[in-house]
């Protein structure tokens, strides 16, 4: 785990400071104590990093469950009863893993995982512009469309040339120069940039320009600040324990399992996101996430903090400033707890718009131009749900959007096999040939083979005697989903198997 610490140390630090105001923004949008999103964070990091599968994946509290946080904390007697909802929906989402639950992942197509990444790299950059201008009506970690009658996504970008903060956008400015500045190839090829990343460049000299300017008529004032809450007492300010004795309301029941519910499915859609844009391709084990997140929410409510799921953009953070193995998800939980209890009067220094300027950048490598182009060109059945999916994502919030794309991708399904007279299954013919004399084994696709057959193409290979050769013959299929292609691509190059040879017919 630390052969990678070089590139893990600095991703951690964008992540940390990433998931800083996010944790806080994401608790008060929740109607939840600031330190509970914080808590939620630590642990994410630390309890979760650990036990998951995942190398990429960062966990924390989230926004897709922002909404059910905050109507539970309403509707429940106390925040400790609510607590102990979210312990509930811990030990839930371990059971789901246990009974291997996890598959439903591999039911996601790629084109709407890929829609997934470009929306929320477009919500990400639209939702810290007005931040960078020092406009901080609405709070960090928000990725709504529609925060109320009169606010959203759109209607803010008017409303902040109203209320823009000179110093703001010269903090955002001058963070941008240096994060686009650190990207240069000629940059890159400085040993001593590898150990000071332009993220942390970026947000010390926001802090410099705050301080030197903090007490003129063009200082910023504690709203355009990081706010961490100060404590007292160390760490028995952070704690507040659930009331077990609501554990007869079957409200609490039904709220935990809500969450359970919610919390796997966006996990299970990161985990497909994040397996995506892995520079090694590793694939995370589902069953074992669902585990990990469960025992991270029963901590979590165990402790005071909100629910978790792996999140999105934590973890394309993460890729996107290097990182390679689980310890950079570890080490950003390890910063979030030592700057609560050590330095955060120092951390209440960090202008908003200085992270905004970070927010800025992973938001446009989410949602790059080409990679628009190149989803286009290749081919009308994955733009069409791509294009939905980030549309619907933009305009409503994640489940919604994703709900609307998996919808479209499946009438695309239901159209291909209308169109050439096959009927649908979810189960595909697997047919097998074997040749036990040279220890060979062939598969046959179907005819028809949609992204719904991936987790059948994929427990059918793993299935397959590591002591044999093996062909995947689709010689005679018509049309081979580019998610099946990317399954059986997978397993032909993959190196752990003791195959003779590993063949893909097409």
């Amino acid at each position: 785990m630390f052969r990678s610490l070089s590139q893990d140390a600095p991703a951690s630090l964008v992540v940390f400071l990433v998931a800083l105001p996010l944790c806080l923004g994401i608790a008060l949008a929740s109607g939840a104590p600031p330190l509970s999103g914080l808590i939620a964070g630590i642990i994410g990091g630390l309890i979760v990093g650990m036990i998951s599968g995942s190398q990429l994946g960062v966990s924390g509290p989230a926004a897709g469950l922002a909404v059910i946080v905050f109507n539970g904390i309403q509707e429940m007697p106390s925040f400790e009863i609510f607590l102990l909802a979210v312990f509930i929906g811990g030990a839930i989402q371990m059971i789901l893993g246990f009974i291997k639950a996890g598959i439903i992942g591999f039911y996601f197509p790629s084109s709407v995982i890929q829609g997934m990444l470009a929306a929320i790299g477009i919500i990400i950059f639209l939702k810290q512009i007005p931040h960078a201008v020092g406009y901080d009506y609405e709070p960090e970690g928000s990725f709504e469309f529609a925060q109320d009658a009169t606010h959203n996504t759109f209607s803010d970008l008017l409303l902040m040339m109203n209320y823009t903060e000179p110093l703001a956008m010269l903090i955002a400015f001058v963070g941008l120069f240096a994060l686009i500045l650190w990207e240069r190839p000629f940059m890159k090829n400085m040993n001593w940039t590898r150990y000071l990343p332009g993220s942390l460049v970026a947000v010390v000299s926001g802090v410099v320009i705050h301080t030197l300017t903090q007490n003129s008529e063009l200082g910023l004032s504690g709203d355009h600040l990081v706010q961490i809450p100060l404590m007292t007492n160390g760490l028995s300010d952070m704690l507040t324990t659930p009331d077990f004795s609501g554990w007869m309301r079957g409200d609490v029941w039904l709220l935990g399992a809500t969450i359970a519910i919610v919390a796997s499915l966006e996990t299970l859609l990161c985990v497909e996101a994040t397996d995506k844009m892995d520079p090694e391709h590793r694939i995370t084990p589902t069953n074992r996430e669902l585990v990990a997140q469960g025992a991270g929410n029963m901590i979590s409510g165990l402790i005071g903090g909100l629910p978790i799921t792996q999140v999105i953009v934590r973890s394309s953070a993460n890729i996107i400033s290097g990182g390679r193995t689980k310890l950079s998800a570890i080490l950003h939980g390890l910063l979030l707890l030592v700057s609560v209890l050590v330095i955060p009067n120092l951390l209440n220094l960090i202008p908003l718009s200085s992270l905004a300027a970070i927010l800025l950048v992973v938001g446009y490598k989410l949602a790059k131009p080409a990679q628009f182009v190149s989803i286009a060109k290749s081919g009308i059945r994955n733009f069409i749900p791509f294009i939905v999916t980030v549309a619907a994502i933009v305009f409503t919030d994640l489940l919604v959007g994703i709900g609307i794309g998996i919808a479209i991708a499946v009438a695309l399904v239901i159209f291909d096999h209308v169109k050439m007279k096959q009927k649908l299954r979810l189960k595909p013919q697997l047919n097998t040939t074997v040749d036990s004399e040279k220890k060979h084994q062939t598969v046959h696709l179907d005819k028809v083979v949609p992204f719904l057959h991936k987790a059948a193409v994929l427990r059918k290979l793993e299935q397959l005697p590591l002591d044999h050769s093996v062909t995947v013959d689709a010689s005679h299929s018509e049309h081979l989903d580019s998610d099946v292609c990317e399954i059986i691509e997978a397993f032909v190059s993959k190196e752990d198997r003791q195959t003779n040879e590993r063949q893909f017919r097409r």
